[in-house]
């Protein structure tokens, strides 16, 4: 994931983007990986662009298309 240009995450009903250059490691891990400690699911990765979790506004614009 640090090769990432971002890391779109879904929290609960809303969404959150991070940026692996700016954004510390602490602060990403903390919302990409779940109680076990591995990622969340589901995890897809589009180009460069990592999305994590789901909630219905993360895949509404998901750039793989609604169909």
């Amino acid at each position: 994931m640090e090769s990432a240009e971002s890391i779109v995450v879904a929290k609960g009903k809303s969404v959150e983007t991070y940026i692996p250059n700016e954004d510390s490691r602490e602060d990403v891990l903390k919302v990409v990986l779940g109680r076990s400690g591995s990622l969340r699911a589901p995890t897809v990765k589009t180009g460069d662009v990592f999305y994590v979790g789901y909630n219905e506004t993360l895949y509404a614009d998901f750039p793989a298309g609604n169909g």
